[in-house]
């Protein structure tokens, strides 16, 4: 069925808008439970290989359709924003997707628990899982803008995944303020390789969030090492779930944890190190920054990958207005445009192309 939103736009002119992606954006809720089909690939062929078969999918399949396709640049009017922003369904699916990071998890887990695996697929099916996760990360990250508590429960529900709970205070009152300036932990600069980005990301970010955190706590009279503290809520889903899968199914858990750990939070930051490589606001004579604006960021529109990642790739509109869902988020002719899909742009030496001041 098709939805038509309307609206009078400021010229008082009839404005009607059909979003022709609606029910395509359900690949943004199947997603998550990609690495189930590594795990159907093993069991029906006896093959340790099979568990490869998400990545050959997100690494070779997506990015082979993304050129194939080809970008998407359309725009919702203005007018029917509002509506469009308020329709639930698309936030049905960002809900939905969180439950299903739990699932994944348990079922590769459970998979690796269970199952006579060698070391090197043990590996290989925890990098899936993490890889997963990862995404789990940018639906926490879309959740997270939102000011209502059900999506920021869920946001932290989400980061408790891959153990990465300090991210919403970090990334909405720390990134988004500081970002495209030398302050920022999470903007990579001109000429910096991965490498030494990640090296000062996470630390930083870590640092960060809990200064954050407890300035706001203790501006209510709260302690930082109480309930209130929304990183340790997350933190503490983390070790209820991750010491329950060493619990269920033994020591082999603190291996195939670390790698999916570790690669989840490499995941957030290949995204962090494109998404704004070498970019610069300018310092007004107050010594203040400008404001963030659109071409602030790195974008694509490669339609699959969008459709996959709820937007991600429409950084620009996202930095300039962070709350605006991403069913809305446009595109901007005059922005800076990644010359690769992000999931194409995890190596950083062809990022380094895409960088300007």
């Amino acid at each position: 069925m098709s939805i038509v939103h309307t609206a009078i736009d400021a010229e008082g002119r009839t404005v009607r808008y059909r979003d022709r992606k609606r029910w395509a954006w359900a690949l943004s809720v199947v997603w998550p439970l990609l690495p189930l089909t590594g795990l159907a690939a093993h069991h029906f062929s006896g093959l340790e290989i099979g568990l490869a078969l998400p990545l050959l999918i997100s690494y070779g399949l997506m990015p082979l359709l993304d050129a194939l396709i080809g970008e998407d640049e359309n725009n919702p009017p203005e007018a029917v924003v509002p509506q469009l922003d308020a329709d639930r369904y698309y936030r049905w699916l960002t809900w939905a997707t969180v439950p299903l990071h739990f699932v994944a998890l348990i079922a590769c887990a459970g998979w690796a628990g269970t199952q006579d695996l060698s070391w090197w697929a043990l590996g290989l099916l925890a990098y899936v899982a993490g890889a997963d996760a990862g995404l789990g990360l940018n639906t926490a990250h879309e959740l997270g803008h939102k000011h209502n508590r059900l999506e920021q429960l869920l946001a932290r529900l989400a980061l408790a995944v891959p153990a990465y709970g300090h991210f919403t205070v970090e990334h909405g009152r720390g990134h988004h303020r500081w970002v495209a300036t030398p302050e920022d932990h999470a903007s990579s600069r001109m000429g910096e390789s991965i490498y030494r980005f990640a090296l000062r990301e996470l630390p930083g970010g870590i640092r960060r969030a809990w200064a954050l955190e407890s300035e706001r706590l203790v501006a209510q009279g709260r302690s930082p090492w109480s309930w209130h503290n929304t990183m340790l809520q997350s933190y503490a889903v983390t070790l209820l779930l991750q010491g329950g899968l060493v619990a269920a199914f033994g020591w082999v858990m603190l291996p195939f944890l670390a790698i999916h750990n570790l690669v989840a939070w490499w995941q957030l930051t290949s995204a962090n190190y494109v998404e704004h490589y070498g970019l610069l606001r300018r310092k007004l004579p107050s010594g203040a920054y400008e404001a963030p604006q659109p071409h602030h960021s790195w974008n694509t529109n490669h339609l699959v990958t969008n459709l996959a990642t709820f937007h991600l790739q429409r950084h620009s509109d996202h930095h300039a207005f962070p709350s605006r869902r991403y069913q809305s988020l446009r595109h901007f002719p005059t922005c800076r445009n990644c010359p690769a899909v992000i999931s194409a742009c995890f190596r950083w030496p062809m990022c380094r192309r895409c960088g300007s001041r």
